[in-house]
């Protein structure tokens, strides 16, 4: 809820596009009920996209020919860890899962193994989150070589996303924090597909529960869907939203306010740090 806020109101206050991307590309997860409900929810809260909706399902020959341009380029390998086998080698005191590069030079026969890892250099990438301020990520030491492909042969969201976005132009990234982490090595991995200059990011807070934990629908939490049913209006849910941007004290405002809004946000983002 707090991402549509700022991506549709970002968009409306500055002349953007939205694009309305379905991140479907792990199907097991993926049901058409839970796109039916996102539609649903956007549509009911006034959120409309500018371009035809894009599924990550309906890409795959996207995906496929960027595999073929890294491969080309000597930069993927087959790997044949398991989740369990990597977590088994971290030290328990880490955080973050990082691959400790088991396969990178094993030769491990790709015919048998579906994954696939991109090999990325230990950079340290700077970049500018609108929001945060000055930001630095060295992927390497965060996660380690890429995971483009699973094991069941499903495309990652990293690597997803990261063609998307390049091949749709996609010049400002609005998201969650919980993906801030991401943000380095999805621009290492753009630059090895081509993609000279990055997207601009801005990562806003998350709406979290009374113990600090993110949302989620497995502890069920209270989604869009349900405060309709309660009886919120649009406009108290956008509220809600509003407040966890810390734009607004949970007021309830309309869709149109959200242009005012967004210019706060933004303007506060490019006066951080003195710029």
């Amino acid at each position: 809820m707090a991402s549509a806020l700022a991506v549709w109101g970002i968009a409306r206050a500055f002349s953007g596009r939205v694009l309305l991307r379905i991140e479907d590309h792990d199907r097991t997860r993926s049901k058409p009920e839970f796109e039916t409900a996102i539609l649903e929810d956007l549509d009911w809260l006034g959120f409309q996209p500018d371009e035809p909706l894009v599924r990550q399902s309906e890409r795959a020959s996207k995906y496929e020919e960027a595999l073929s341009r890294l491969e080309s380029a000597g930069l993927v390998y087959a790997c044949a860890c398991s989740r369990k086998s990597i977590e088994a080698a971290m030290d328990p005191r880490a955080g973050e899962l990082r691959y400790p590069g088991t396969c990178r030079d094993a030769a491990v026969d790709g015919a048998t193994a579906r994954a696939r890892r991109v090999r990325i250099e230990a950079n340290t990438i700077p970049f500018r989150d609108l929001r945060l301020g000055g930001i630095e990520h060295v992927p390497t030491d965060q996660a380690g070589d890429i995971l483009i492909r699973d094991r069941h042969g499903h495309w990652t969201y990293q690597f997803a996303v990261v063609v998307d976005d390049f091949e749709q132009g996609v010049d400002l990234v609005i998201r969650g924090e919980d993906l801030l982490a991401s943000t380095g090595r999805q621009i290492q991995l753009a630059r090895l597909l081509g993609r000279k200059t990055p997207p601009l990011f801005l990562h806003h807070p998350l709406i979290l529960r009374p113990d600090g934990q993110k949302l989620s629908k497995s502890n069920r939490d209270t989604g869009v869907r349900d405060l309709r049913a309660a009886g919120w209006s649009v406009e108290r849910v956008l509220g809600a939203a509003g407040a966890s941007l810390g734009l607004t004290q949970g007021e309830a405002i309309s869709t149109g306010e959200l242009v005012d809004l967004a210019e706060i946000m933004t303007f506060k983002a490019y006066t951080r740090d003195g710029d």
